[in-house]
């Protein structure tokens, strides 16, 4: 019977030095960080939490129904009234 001429290769793992099968390289840390950029993104705490709703600032639909400050400073410079609660 004839031996096998492939060398064995080796990977040291936190339990120990392992033998690879042939052909099977092992998996470096590049490999593992496009695997995680790859995967969505999920909290640490909590991976089954749902996002809340972006609904604060420029992405409010209720800030639009706001009165905007120049048609506020515009309405004073003609002396009408700024207090909303007048108006409706």
């Amino acid at each position: 019977m004839t031996e096998d001429t492939c060398p064995i290769t080796t990977e040291i793992t936190p339990e120990g030095e392992q033998m690879l099968v042939p052909g099977v390289a092992p998996i470096t840390l590049r490999d593992q960080l496009v695997a995680r950029t790859a995967a969505p993104m999920t909290p640490k705490r909590n991976p089954d939490a749902q996002q809340k709703p972006c609904d604060i600032g420029l992405f409010d639909p209720a800030a639009r129904d706001q009165c905007d400050l120049i048609d506020l400073l515009r309405a004073v410079e003609r002396g009408a009234s700024t207090d909303r609660k007048q108006e409706d």
